[in-house]
């Protein structure tokens, strides 16, 4: 008996698993960056959406050793909570979407990224309503 569960387990195909990876520094990056817009006050994907969805599923789709920050961006209407709230709502949206399209949830993180909340950076103008896809390069 025990063989058995050793031959069927020795037998089963390795699975691949994308790897472990974090997002820090990843705005810094140039190449295979997405925009994807989004109404005010809104986290739902509009019609705008659909291009660059499209164009990150195939950014992803060409290699899967890649993997993407989708990065929701919080702005300073609403106070810090209800815009960081946001921020991730947008950036689980995206991410519902493309996984949605065929792309594994593991090959993509998403995160809410703030904007400081002091009088010296309300100043300065607000960032755009959108939610930016990194699409890192292979490892």
């Amino acid at each position: 008996m025990v063989w058995a569960v050793a031959i069927l387990l020795g037998a089963a195909p390795a699975m691949a698993q994308a790897p472990a990876f974090n997002c820090v520094g990843a705005e810094q990056i140039e190449d295979d960056v997405f925009s994807v817009p989004f109404a005010r006050g809104s986290a739902r994907l509009g019609d705008a959406a659909r291009s660059p969805i499209d164009a990150i599923v195939e950014a992803l789709g060409t290699d899967p050793a890649r993997v993407a920050c989708v990065l929701g961006h919080a702005g300073q209407e609403g106070g810090a909570t209800t815009s960081i709230r946001l921020a991730a709502e947008r950036a689980r949206a995206v991410t519902d979407a493309l996984a949605t399209r065929g792309v594994p949830r593991d090959r993509l993180r998403s995160e809410a990224r703030s904007a400081q909340f002091s009088p010296r950076v309300r100043a300065a103008v607000p960032p755009s309503r959108t939610v930016t896809v990194v699409v890192l390069p292979a490892r």
